[in-house]
């Protein structure tokens, strides 16, 4: 029993010794400043302050982006084109991401969206034998144009036939997006014609 209260005691002792508290104040003072030396390290390996502005890629095609991007430190990859914009060359940047004037680290991927090269193509829809009314609606909502309008003698008023510079257009055709389809339109008055015949 006297041995444990002795060495309690001397424990206690050297804990409030000049010895120790010299001691515990090294030990302190080397964990402070080995965290700051590490911080400082993991901050200049990982570019922590470095930062990098974004250039605008806009109308720029690949060739452009990759030495842009090289010159400043930064990576590029291409995503699927979009629909196609006539207001932006073919095979050019149509989007970007991160967007122009972002703030990003060496070496940061910059994601990029082309023009393609043209519009895309599309199925032309059966409106034969619907009326001018319901069928130019259709056709410009897929994004086609409305070219020349004929009249022909015919009973009714419907869409007799489909045209596409100059030849019979068949619905399910796949034609470019904004091609013009000229109509030909019943005139309405072959049933007039017919009564007073």
């Amino acid at each position: 029993m006297n041995a444990v209260i002795n060495f309690f005691k001397g424990l206690f002792k050297f804990v409030y010794s000049k010895i120790f508290l010299i001691q515990l104040v090294i030990a302190i003072a080397m964990v402070v400043i080995l965290s700051y030396v590490a911080l400082e390290w993991l901050e200049s390996t990982t570019n922590h302050h470095q930062r990098i502005v974004v250039p605008s890629l806009s109308k720029k095609n690949l060739d452009e982006v990759e030495k842009i991007l090289t010159e400043k430190d930064l990576r590029f990859e291409v995503q699927d084109s979009a629909n196609f914009n006539p207001d932006y060359p073919r095979y050019s940047v149509i989007e970007q991401n991160p967007s122009a004037g972002s703030e990003v680290k060496e070496n940061r991927k910059i994601y990029v969206t082309l023009n393609p090269s043209g519009y895309r193509k599309i199925e032309v829809p059966n409106v034969v034998l619907q009326t001018r009314r319901q069928a130019e609606p259709k056709l410009i909502a897929l994004g086609f144009k409305i070219g020349t309008v004929t009249y022909k003698p015919n009973m009714s008023d419907q869409v007799l036939e489909l045209r596409h510079n100059g030849k019979n257009l068949k619905p399910g055709t796949m034609l470019m997006k904004t091609s013009t389809i000229d109509l030909v339109v019943g005139d309405g008055k072959g049933l007039k014609l017919n009564l007073s015949n």
